[in-house]
């Protein structure tokens, strides 16, 4: 399964992982929020849910990698480094679940440019 996350004219492209946090963030699906910046994360809030941390959820996370940050039940993107990071790594503030992979991880860096209160939606394919 496939899904899209667009910010004004960019569209990401991502692949769900086989997880119980992709299977409920797609059933929310299509979700329309707005933007929060932290250091090279945004993050936004989705509609209520029940997703609970998985067994492998992790600060640290890879270019590409898509989060979902229980702790402020928002879906977050590092595409760099954060106000916790040590050096160059993408550190979320607390663990989150790994749901999906960007299909092109360096499209994320031109999440750069976008600033608190824009609009985000995150579709099916």
């Amino acid at each position: 399964m496939d899904i899209i996350i667009k910010i004004s004219k960019l569209k990401i492209e991502c692949s769900l992982k086989d997880n119980l946090t992709a299977k409920s963030i797609f059933q929310l699906l299509p979700i329309k929020s707005k933007i929060n910046t932290w250091g090279d994360e945004i993050y936004f809030d989705i509609p209520k849910n029940n997703i609970k941390p998985e067994k492998d959820a992790k600060e640290v996370f890879n270019l590409g990698e898509i989060a979902f940050w229980n702790d402020g039940s928002a879906i977050a993107i590092g595409f760099g480094p954060t106000p916790a990071s040590k050096n160059d790594e993408i550190r979320l503030i607390s663990p989150a679940n790994h749901w999906a992979n960007a299909k092109k991880p360096d499209e994320l860096k031109k999440l750069k440019v976008f600033k608190n209160g824009q609009s985000i939606e995150v579709m099916k394919k």
